[in-house]
């Protein structure tokens, strides 16, 4: 009655001033270009559509906790509580992480526990992550069958095929799946944000789905690439979740590549900031200053999608 009254006066209702960009952000949209490369529909678009059709209960349930994967179900349990437990964690922005729906997390890399990381800071908000990881491990005896049967997304890295994973990716976006990435393609040896290779702007302007920067810092201290393994109970992990990245259909992948690594290095610099513990004596290589985290650009050139 009210809002009826407004409009007789010519003025609006304010509860439609409300209402219209929140269903606007629930579909993704914000009100910006809803269409992808080639013109059509954005991913983020297509689940809202879902959504407002009433069937994104059934659409998404594979994607979320109500899904049945038996497989996942028992490596969340052999992997998440042995992670909450036996690491000191620091986790900040993890609300920035949609609880459903479509997105896509883009890491640092310093650490081969880096993928167990980012998959407990995306349990904190209830999401299954699917990787793209390099297809070397699949054929792994036992690691392989178990990557498959968790859904994850297998690339082969610097050849034409990698493109097929990018489709293996926006599918799984077109689910709602949450799909994980690490720019850089391997972890860094000086501990410092690498120039990121374009797949994560590729898929990010494929699906329409913003890239959402996370910063990992500590895994290092346990697992490193050239070091003996240093497995113990205590070591700090801070993990840092920044504002989504949006790339636009028509962006120069190289520029966008730039944007989301600048993202990441912000992220990486507030978890070197909030990490708790600090060297002693002369074990300080694992220490750097939140300073150095600093984005390199995107190396441009021609080859394989990478």
């Amino acid at each position: 009655m009210r809002c009826e009254r407004l409009r007789k006066l010519g003025a609006g209702c304010p509860g439609e001033a409300i209402r219209e960009p929140l269903l606007r952000a629930i579909e993704g949209t914000d009100g910006e270009d809803d269409t992808d490369a080639s013109g059509g529909p954005t991913v983020a678009t297509r689940v809202g559509r879902r959504r407002s059709s009433g069937r994104c209960r059934k659409d998404h349930r594979p994607a979320y906790a109500t899904g049945v994967e038996p497989v996942y179900v028992l490596a969340r349990g052999a992997v998440i509580q042995p992670l909450r437990h036996g690491l000191r964690w620091t986790v900040e922005g993890a609300h920035r992480i949609p609880t459903f729906g479509p997105v896509v997390l883009a890491s640092n890399h310093v650490s081969y526990l880096d993928p167990l990381l980012l998959a407990y800071v995306a349990d904190q908000r209830r999401r299954r992550v699917r990787f793209l990881a390099k297809a070397e491990l699949f054929d792994k005896r036992g690691l392989g069958w178990a990557l498959g049967r968790i859904r994850q997304i297998p690339v082969q890295r610097n050849t034409a095929d990698a493109a097929s994973s990018l489709d293996a990716a926006v599918a799984a976006l077109e689910t709602g799946e949450c799909v994980t990435v690490f720019p850089e393609g391997t972890i860094s040896l000086d501990l410092e944000p690498m120039a990121g290779k374009t797949g994560t702007a590729r898929l990010a302007a494929a699906s329409g789905v913003p890239v959402t920067p996370v910063g990992l810092w500590g895994g290092h201290r346990i697992m490193f690439k050239g070091r003996k393994p240093r497995w113990r109970t205590g070591v700090a992990v801070a993990a840092v979740v920044g504002d989504p990245v949006r790339i636009g259909p028509g962006e120069d992948l190289y520029e966008a590549t730039d944007r989301i690594m600048t993202a990441i290095a912000a992220c990486v610099a507030r978890a070197r900031a909030i990490y708790p513990q600090r060297p002693k004596g002369d074990d300080d290589w694992w220490w750097r200053d939140e300073r150095t985290a600093v984005a390199r650009p995107a190396v441009r050139g021609g080859g394989a999608p990478q």
